[in-house]
């Protein structure tokens, strides 16, 4: 399905060459001061434009079309609009007879017996990430008293970013990256001992993003090396307070008020302008894959906004359920 959230609950819509993308908030705090001007930033840095990026450019203006009042929330659902105008989609017809590999348009063709959108892919693009950014807005105001931050910490499992870019872009390649998030001021008792622990549900979102295949909290998949009087987090004060953080400030899927720590994994974008060999649904055989078009070299450069929004998304529906 396309929504989350038990009661702050978003759901996103629209394709990615279609007339629209959009989302629709329920279950928002009436009384929230709430107008275009606050999108605006987050739109601007989830925008197009840096080395690696795509091509494509979109005004991504918000058009706010239910739920605000006199520049205020109402407690009614609210829906926000991003209208498609940079699009091409002659490029993607190719793909209806050759998928492209590791990409959703064979997985979305079969699933759906071909009626899917497959311009631009769909309903599967990163566009519907704008959505995504935009519900974080409103959530990073429920959760105001927590400091928020991501931010890439390398490509290609390389620290020079900006090298590593250059040369998959030379090779006509891509490259993937690891985004980290960490959220401060945290209170303690969010989340709950097993299905809604904090993890579940941070996870659960974050693997909604396009590209994303792995996450970790604090220390990770490197806690498995680890000795117990390694991993463990000393109590340091009466506020919980610890040491350490290889807990990443989660203990038992609930919040213990330390730093919420996490970091994804983003997976090469799949449209890469290196020839590749895929198979040839038309031909019955496999043969060769040239894609044209606008595609991101690296996705994970866009993606650190859009990590913000679905940890405030997830942190407002547990404050809200709390409350």
């Amino acid at each position: 399905m396309n929504s989350f959230g038990r009661i702050f609950r978003i759901n996103i819509f629209g394709e990615s060459h279609g007339t629209l993308v959009g989302v629709c908030i329920d279950g928002c705090c009436r009384g929230i001061e709430l107008g275009e001007n606050d999108f605006l930033c987050d739109i601007q840095r989830r925008k197009s434009g840096k080395r690696g990026t795509t091509l494509r450019a979109e005004d991504d203006i918000p058009e706010i079309v239910s739920g605000v009042f006199n520049g205020f929330t109402t407690g009614a659902p609210i829906t926000i609009l991003f209208k498609n105008k940079n699009v091409n989609s002659d490029n993607y017809l190719q793909f209806k007879t050759q998928p492209r590999p590791s990409h959703s348009d064979f997985v979305a063709a079969k699933k759906f017996d071909g009626f899917n959108d497959y311009r631009g892919s769909g309903h599967f693009s990163g566009r519907l990430t704008l959505p995504l950014v935009a519900a974080g807005v409103i959530a990073k105001k429920i959760v105001s008293d927590i400091k928020i931050n991501a931010n890439i910490i390398n490509v290609g499992n390389e620290n020079d970013i900006n090298e590593t870019i250059e040369k998959a872009i030379a090779d006509g390649d891509s490259a993937g990256g690891i985004i980290e998030c960490v959220a401060k001021n945290i209170p303690i008792g969010l989340g709950e001992p097993f299905f809604d622990s904090v993890e579940s549900q941070i996870a659960h979102l974050a693997f909604s993003i396009p590209a994303v295949k792995g996450i970790e909290f604090g220390a990770g998949f490197s806690a498995a090396n680890m000795r117990g009087s390694q991993h463990n987090d000393m109590i340091i004060n009466e506020y919980g307070k610890t040491a350490t953080n290889n807990a990443g400030g989660v203990v038992g899927g609930i919040t213990n008020g330390n730093d919420l720590i996490f970091r994804i994994a983003v997976k090469p974008a799949a449209s890469i302008a290196k020839q590749q060999k895929t198979f040839n649904f038309e031909h019955k055989k496999i043969s060769d894959l040239k894609i044209f078009g606008k595609h991101d070299a690296c996705i994970a450069l866009r993606i650190p906004v859009v990590v913000e929004a679905i940890t405030a998304i997830a942190l407002a529906d547990f404050i809200l359920l709390k409350k």
